[in-house]
Order: C-alpha cells, then sequence, then structure tokens
C-alpha cells in the first residue's frame, strides 16, 4: 500500500512539474520574442527562472516525501504555473499590440455617402433612380466619382448638379434643389461646426454609402539610434467616425521633440484651426499651396498634415504617431478612467459637445466619452480652440498617467487591445523596443516642456470648403518662437532657456 501511495505521489510529481516548466518556458519564450529586456535583465531572468523550475522539480520528485509536504508544494507549482501562464498571456497581448500599432497600412480608407433628408421618401439605393444629385465641382472629387462610378453599375441614373462650395451645396440641398447630395464622411465633422447646420446629423439620413481606398504616403525619416539620437514625432488626432483606418480632419496637432541624452521631450502644439499653406506629396491630392486650416489636411492623410507642419516650422518630422480619437474613448474606459484638472474659472456646468455632465474646479474624474467630449470643447471658453488644445493636451497627458501605473495590471488585456485600435507609428517594432530597453537600463528622469503657437481669429477662405470659414490667422512670432525651442531641445538644451 505504502508503495502504491509512494508511486501514485512520484506520478504527481513528475505530472505538476512539467506543467511548471512548460509553464515557464512559454512565459520565458514570449519575454524573448518581445525583446524589452537588456542582455543582463534577460540573462537575469532566465537564470531566476531556471533556478525556480529545479527547486520544484527537486522538492516535487525527490525531496518532499510526506503527504502534507507535497500538496504544499504541488499548490504552490500550480500557483507558479498560472502565474507563468498569465505572465506569458500579457507579454504576449503587448507584443501582439505592439504589431498593429506599427504595422501602417498601406492604404487608407474614404468613405462616400449619398445623403438625403430625414423626411424623404427616398428609402434606398434604388429609389434615387432618375432624382437628382449635388456634389463638389473641385473638392472631394475623387469620392464624388467613385460614388457615381459605383451608381452607374447598379444602372442608377441621376441627374447631376455640381457646386462650388459646401454652402452653396448644402443651400441648394435644403432648398430643395437636389434630392439627394454626396458627402465624403471626412467632411461631415466640417459640416457640423458650421452653426446653421449644427443639426446635420439628425435632419438627415444616409441612404446609400461606398468605400475607396487612397494610398498611405506617410513613412518614416529614422534617426540612426532612437536611443541616443534627437527626433521629432508628429502626434495627430483623427477625427474620423468610420474606423481607424480611414482618413480624417486633423483635429489634435503636436510635434514631440525627444531628446534622449537629455531626456528632455518638448510638447509644440498647433491649433487645428490655424491658417497655413498646405503642402503634400503629389499623390496625397491635397490643394497643394492653398490656404486653409491645418485640420483639414488629414482629410488627405497624415502624410499631409507631416509635410505642412514640416513647412510651418522649418523642421524634419522623423515619425508620425496617429491618434483615433473616437477610439480613444474605448481606453479610457479600459484604463478606468482618467483624471484631468480644471483650473480656476474654467468649470463648466454643462459641455455643448456633451450636455450630459459639466466640469468642476480642481481634479475631474472622466469616462471615456467625457474625455473625447472634454478634448472637443471650444465652444464654450473665449480663448476658443487654445483651450480646446490645452484639453486635448490634459486627455493625453491622463491616459499616459494610467497606462504607465501599477493599475494597469488589472485590466491589462483589455487595455492592449484599446491601444492597438487607438494608436499607430511609423516608429518600428524595433525601435520601440529598444526604447524600453533604454527606459529599463538607464531609468532617465525625463522633462516634460510644453509650448502653443498662437495666432488671432478672422474668417477667410479655406481650400477644402471652398467658402469662407473661422480661422486662426498665425501670429509669426511665435511660430518663430517655437522653430527656436525645438532646435534648442534638438542640441541638447532646455527649451525652457529660448525666451
Amino acid at each position: 500500500m505504502n508503495e502504491k501511495k509512494c508511486v501514485i505521489s512520484k506520478i504527481f510529481g513528475i505530472l505538476f512539474s512539467l506543467v511548471l516548466v512548460i509553464s515557464s518556458i512559454y512565459c520565458l519564450y514570449q519575454l524573448i520574442q518581445l525583446n524589452v529586456l537588456t542582455s543582463k535583465l534577460l540573462f537575469l531572468a532566465t537564470t531566476i527562472f531556471i533556478l525556480i523550475d529545479l527547486i520544484f522539480v527537486l522538492l516535487l520528485c525527490f525531496i518532499s516525501k510526506g503527504i502534507v509536504s507535497k500538496i504544499i508544494c504541488i499548490l504552490l507549482a500550480v500557483v507558479l504555473s498560472v502565474g507563468y501562464g498569465i505572465g506569458g498571456y500579457y507579454i504576449s497581448k503587448t507584443g501582439g499590440a505592439l504589431n498593429k500599432i506599427t504595422s501602417v497600412t498601406k492604404n487608407a480608407k474614404n468613405t462616400v455617402s449619398i445623403v438625403v433628408k430625414q423626411s424623404s421618401d427616398i428609402k434606398d439605393k434604388k429609389s434615387l433612380n432618375s432624382l437628382s444629385v449635388g456634389y463638389l465641382r473641385n473638392i472631394g472629387t475623387a469620392g464624388s466619382a467613385a460614388m457615381l462610378e459605383d451608381l452607374s453599375k447598379s444602372n442608377i441614373k441621376m441627374e447631376q448638379k455640381q457646386y462650388d462650395s459646401m454652402t452653396a451645396l448644402l443651400e441648394a440641398f435644403y432648398n430643395g434643389e437636389v434630392d439627394s447630395i454626396i458627402i465624403n464622411e471626412s467632411s461631415r465633422s466640417q459640416i457640423l461646426d458650421m452653426e446653421t447646420y449644427s443639426n446635420f446629423d439628425s435632419n438627415t439620413r444616409v441612404v446609400y454609402q461606398t468605400s475607396y481606398k487612397v494610398k498611405n504616403n506617410d513613412s518614416a525619416a529614422a534617426v540612426s539610434d532612437i536611443t541616443s539620437k534627437p527626433f521629432n514625432v508628429l502626434i495627430s488626432g483623427s477625427d474620423t467616425r468610420g474606423g481607424f483606418d480611414e482618413n480624417g480632419r486633423s483635429d489634435v496637432i503636436m510635434v514631440a521633440t525627444v531628446n534622449p541624452k537629455s531626456h528632455t521631450i518638448l510638447l509644440t502644439s498647433v491649433p487645428r484651426d490655424f491658417y497655413v499653406t498646405t503642402a503634400c506629396d503629389a499623390e496625397d491630392g491635397c490643394m497643394q499651396g492653398a490656404l486653409d486650416k491645418i485640420t483639414h489636411t488629414g482629410i488627405h492623410g497624415t502624410n499631409t498634415t507631416k509635410r505642412t507642419v514640416e513647412q510651418l516650422l522649418g523642421i524634419e518630422i522623423n515619425y508620425t504617431f496617429k491618434v483615433g480619437f473616437d477610439t480613444v474613448t474605448d481606453l479610457v474606459d479600459a484604463v478606468g478612467g482618467i483624471d484631468v484638472t480644471v483650473a480656476p474659472g474654467y468649470a463648466l456646468d454643462r459641455l455643448t459637445t456633451d450636455s450630459s455632465f459639466g466640469v468642476h474646479e480642481g481634479v475631474n474624474h472622466l469616462s471615456g466619452q467625457q474625455a473625447l467630449a472634454y478634448a472637443r470643447e471650444r465652444y464654450s471658453y473665449t480663448e476658443g480652440d487654445r483651450q480646446r488644445t490645452k484639453n486635448q493636451q490634459q486627455v493625453l497627458m491622463g491616459i499616459i498617467d494610467k497606462i504607465t501605473s501599477p493599475a494597469i495590471v488589472t485590466n491589462y488585456a483589455s487595455i492592449m487591445d484599446s491601444m492597438a485600435n487607438t494608436f499607430s507609428t511609423t516608429m518600428s517594432n524595433d525601435e520601440i523596443t529598444d526604447l524600453i530597453k533604454y527606459q529599463l537600463n538607464k531609468n532617465p528622469k525625463w522633462k516634460m516642456e510644453q509650448y502653443m503657437v498662437d495666432g488671432t481669429g478672422d474668417t477667410l477662405m479655406c481650400a477644402e470648403l471652398g467658402d469662407a470659414a473661422s480661422v486662426m490667422v498665425p501670429d509669426q512670432s511665435t511660430v518663430k518662437m517655437a522653430k527656436d525651442k525645438i532646435t534648442a531641445v534638438l542640441a541638447g538644451n532646455s527649451s525652457d532657456d529660448v525666451q
């Protein structure tokens, strides 16, 4: 009988030893694949894994003889195996998120809609036959052509009318001059920004949509060593509603100037209404050399925003970092909400972007939808777009605070999934892991500095609208100051020294 118990005990010992060793190998493999540890730390981690496994194998198979000691060893081995498994899963999630974030798609999606009034009898695509449709003559022509071709393939013929501006198109639509209009979904936010048409979403509906792809020309101008050479990153927040891979206005425009040697990061913000000369590569299809709000550059892709910012500030942007502001809500909710501090005099009983809540002076805890509304609020502030830019900085910093805190562990998998669907960068996976290794090895204390270019309000012609709109005319002294501050940080100095 005792011999039988001894055999069973050995079988259990071998079985749980195998489970422990396999789970530790899985965790270590995922850690090696992630490639964020320095050689020294990886060697240390491997040594610890081997020692722990060896100790438990000896205890389970040879040393522990009594029933109680064997049960305790088995329970500890199970807990450790579960820990290895969870750790390996989290590390795998991290690697998957990094791969997705750094896998910039070769094509961006544009969605085009045929819109009718909410009260219209038009129910579907077939109902459009023999009716009239309006579209813009010189703006968004590729999208209009894609829609008309799509209708033609379905043998739907419509009376076509062209208009020179978004205002003229909308006036014709609401006056009954045309039964329907073609709009690029990336232009929807432009329409909603017009006070006269702020209810466009509620009094219209989409009867048919089609999508087409355009080449994404955004690529990195990589530095030779990201852990020692300074570099510029364009952070572009897109307001797209049709998915993260779709082009949309650049509602957040910041340049992060990073100097790994001086451990300094300068955030230079450009208000979305900044009136600039548009620049792009030929394939982007923008109105090269035309004056417009910088937010409209995003309609032609991140590369157009990047080229325009490079021209404005006289710098080279090495990498881009695209943030989907509609998907950022999921990330904020995944981290349990974020905290923002509202300065005295900036409390709001109700936000115009979301009348269901307000913010008070001091620390406010915001959910995902509230954070998005706060980041978009501008009409309630006398500073308008300037304050919205500051709010956006607060939201981004609030997210960074949460995802770098120990609390991230409690909902790690969801956070990684949200990050993968919220961010995209031209920085490579290897460059990101090199930065993580650098942080782990050197543990530098980063100094964060901020600056925002400024200007004066006016109403001027905007190329993408084909009409006049509210803009911010640049104060060139602030543009020069931004250039000087970026140059200072790139040279290893502080931007605060530039006055």
